[in-house]
């Protein structure tokens, strides 16, 4: 998979996840993706300051886009 298909590919998992964030008030965006393993997001809006967003994080976030990107290793947040 070339980069430009990765980035796609992680984007379309995020687009899957947005609704659900933004019925809440938050957003995510893409940062980037190194070594074609590793993404950064940044979580936006609600989801700063939310008690659960690292298991967001986790179970939702990192689950959609291994879903559609299953080399992806690790998803971080630096908000």
């Amino acid at each position: 998979m070339t980069t430009e298909e990765l980035t796609l590919n992680v984007e379309k998992a995020l687009q899957e996840i947005r609704p659900f964030l933004n019925s809440d008030g938050g957003d995510i965006k893409l940062v980037s993706i190194e070594d074609d393993k590793h993404v950064t997001v940044r979580l936006e809006g609600a989801c700063i300051s939310c008690s659960v967003n690292h298991m967001t994080l986790k179970a939702g976030v990192e689950t959609t886009i291994k879903k559609f990107a299953p080399q992806i290793e690790t998803v971080v947040n630096i908000s």
